[in-house]
């Protein structure tokens, strides 16, 4: 009952400060600018040209500032399209530290990946407003964004609304046990793809189909063509890739963006492969 009266707490002191939030705009503070689809825009032209596209995906969780600096110093050598920037556990305020370290080395688009409320930070460029469609859990559909909009808006950060799809491995991963749902049965596509559907007709700009971090195997080849070949909208596919041939798999397979995180984490150097193959993609 404790546990309870301290998380309601903390989350009515969440509201409140999103209520004086927005009641403190500048009356010159336009109400539309913290949306500005620049990146939207880039993800969308790049898609619509069968453009392969590469996301890092730094955790800070996991990585010290040193660690950090070499792997931003290699997304801007390889010229990597995007660094996301979260992760479903960070137990310490290491967000703007992390952000500010990238910015020194990375020109790229920085933007938010968040686990939680509280992975929220002005110097991103923008932060991918997830929505747990794969999930029943209200607050991952609208309760946390409630919570969050108010410091996202003053923030002015470009807003990129994304349908979040967990699919499932044969272990648990961070973000399903965090997110207490229940992911897509990974040799469901046709499951993913109306899913994905109803988040399109809702109006998600972006859809990300994530295995988790960590995840033993990265979502199939399968399910992407299923979903690819339901929405226009650009797919994002993450968790479990862990070669340039898994990333070349995901792009012939309809995926917009890949994204590379624990191979990374163990190997940086890798970075070079991956963007090799985005390349010649490309070419």
């Amino acid at each position: 009952m404790m546990g309870m009266n301290i998380r309601r707490k903390k989350k009515n002191k969440l509201v409140a400060q999103n209520v004086y939030l927005l009641q403190n705009f500048s009356p010159h503070f336009k109400p539309t600018l913290y949306i500005h689809p620049m990146i939207l825009d880039q993800i969308r032209q790049k898609a619509n040209q069968s453009n392969p596209q590469l996301a890092v995906l730094i955790d800070p969780g996991k990585l010290s500032l040193q660690a950090v600096e070499k792997t931003a110093k290699l997304c801007e050598q390889y010229q990597i399209d995007y660094v996301f920037v979260g992760g479903s556990v960070m137990l310490d305020s290491s967000l703007e530290a992390c952000i500010q370290t990238i910015k020194t080395a990375y020109t790229g688009p920085v933007i938010l990946f968040p686990g939680n409320t509280f992975q929220v930070h002005p110097l991103a460029d923008g932060i991918l407003l997830l929505s747990l469609i794969s999930g029943r859990n209200a607050d991952l559909l609208i309760g946390k964004h409630v919570e969050a909009a108010g410091m996202i808006k003053a923030a002015k950060l470009e807003v990129i609304p994304t349908g979040y799809l967990l699919i499932s491995q044969d272990q648990p991963t961070a973000a399903q046990y965090m997110s207490q749902t229940q992911p897509i049965p990974r040799n469901k596509p046709e499951l993913a793809a109306a899913t994905a559907l109803a988040g399109e007709m809702l109006g998600l700009q972006v859809m990300y189909l994530d295995a988790g971090s960590g995840a033993s195997q990265p979502v199939s080849v399968d399910m992407i063509q299923k979903v690819r070949q339901t929405i226009l909208t650009p797919i994002i596919v993450g968790g479990g890739i862990r070669s340039a041939e898994d990333a070349m798999a995901a792009w012939k397979a309809g995926a917009s963006i890949v994204v590379i995180g624990t191979a990374l984490e163990n190997s940086p150097d890798l970075m070079k492969c991956f963007a090799s193959a985005r390349n010649f993609m490309h070419a």
